[in-house]
Formats: structure tokens, C-alpha cells, sequence
């Protein structure tokens, strides 16, 4: 079998990356918070650490809990703003620990809307921020732009078609007002954690793992053209 081996990689161009972010210095970490009522430790979490593991070949994805969900206590969530600092804390570590790689921050819907806070935190370089089920309204109904509005970093969102608590006309408006480069990838009727219908799928010819790939697809592209536009 080695000799098989062998000439398979010689049949590649000598310049060919074996992946695209696998360049010195070029694998990025990625600090990725949980949303407000399940840890980091939930299936949910750990399915779509490993997808983006593997689809941004990151040097580490970081997972944490939030101070109110720690030691195994389900505790109803604080403001976002009063988790900023613990946020700011574990990514200062990760950007201390893999010094000159990309830092992206990622989240799963408030941990997505607190990593946008921090990402426009003067004590750090991100690179690129991913949110997965932005929560753009809040329990009454109201935008919540604001922090969206004053991101300088590249922004993708990642929203399901079906997600009440971001409907996608508002998003278009917000994402009209924002002054980053901002990109949205949408799940066919996805709900605000991507689940698909069994009908929906059926009635679409959809899959429901075909439907999450794609998603972290277009996020590997993301990240890949906004290091693209840092080095030039």
C-alpha cells in the first residue's frame, strides 16, 4: 500500500495546501460560548464544536460555562453585559496561549450576542466573529441592535429561516445599518437551533445533517476571506 501512497502525493501540485487555513500561524482558535439555557457540555454544543473543528482546522476550540451555569446548577441567565468580563477573561487566555494565530469568537445565541460585546473590547484582536442564532429580539419584542452596530469586525450570522427570535427582515434591516463587513447564511427552515422539521424535510427533499454542513461551510469561507483581507 505505500507505494500507492506515494504516488498519490506526488499526483499533487507541490504548492497545494493540504488545507486551506493550514498555513504557519494561519489556524485559527476559536472561543465559542453557550447559549443562555444549556452549558457547554450539551449535545448541541459539542456537535457543533467538532464541526467547525474540523472545517477551520483551529488549533483549539475553546468551550466554557458562564459563572450562573457552573458546578452543574441551572440558574436563570444574568443581563448579557454582566457576563462580558468573564467572556473577556477566557479569551484573553486562548489569545495568550496561541499567540499570532486568528482569534475568531463564536456563539450560540446569547453567547453569540455576549461575544459581540467583547469583540469590541480594546484589549483584544479578533479576527472574525460567527453567530449561530443571533437572539436580535428581546423579551418584549424590541430590536436589539445596538451592540451590533458598533462591531468593526468581520460579523457572519448564521440564522434559521423559522427563528422567532431573529426574523430575517430585521436582520436585513440591522445588517444594512451595520459598518462591518457582515454576511448571513440562512437554514431552510431551521428554528433557532437549526432544527428542521421532520415535514419540512420531507416536503423540501432537506437533510437535516446535508443542511448543518452547508452552514459550516459557508463559515469556513468566511473566515477564510477575512483573513484573506487582513494579510493584504
Amino acid at each position: 500500500m505505500a507505494p500507492k501512497r506515494r504516488r498519490a502525493d506526488q499526483s499533487l501540485p507541490a504548492t497545494a495546501p493540504a488545507h486551506p487555513l493550514r498555513t504557519p500561524k494561519r489556524q485559527p482558535v476559536v472561543v465559542f460560548a453557550h447559549g443562555a439555557g444549556a452549558p457547554s457540555s450539551s449535545d448541541w454544543m459539542v456537535h457543533w464544536k467538532e464541526m467547525v473543528q474540523d472545517a477551520l482546522d483551529a488549533v483549539e476550540v475553546v468551550t466554557f460555562d458562564y459563572p450562573y451555569m457552573s458546578g452543574g446548577k441551572r440558574r436563570a441567565p444574568p443581563k448579557a453585559e454582566k457576563l462580558i468580563d468573564h467572556h473577556l477573561g477566557v479569551v484573553k487566555d486562548a489569545a495568550a496561549k496561541y499567540q499570532g494565530h486568528p482569534l475568531i469568537l463564536m456563539g450560540k445565541s446569547m453567547g453569540s450576542r455576549v461575544s459581540c460585546m467583547v469583540a469590541s473590547s480594546d484589549d483584544i484582536d479578533v479576527s472574525a466573529v460567527v453567530c449561530l442564532g443571533y437572539p436580535l429580539k428581546g423579551v418584549n419584542g424590541a430590536v436589539r441592535d445596538e451592540t451590533l452596530l458598533q462591531l468593526k469586525v468581520p460579523t457572519m450570522f448564521v440564522q434559521g429561516s423559522k427563528d422567532g427570535l431573529c426574523p430575517l427582515d430585521r436582520l436585513e434591516s440591522t445588517r444594512k445599518k451595520m459598518t462591518c463587513k457582515n454576511e448571513l447564511h440562512v437554514i431552510d427552515g431551521g428554528d433557532h437551533s437549526f432544527k428542521i422539521g421532520k415535514k419540512y424535510l420531507e416536503s423540501r427533499g432537506l437533510n437535516q445533517h446535508d443542511a448543518e454542513m452547508e452552514a459550516v461551510k459557508a463559515i469556513s469561507q468566511f473566515v477564510q476571506n477575512s483573513f484573506s483581507e487582513i494579510c493584504t
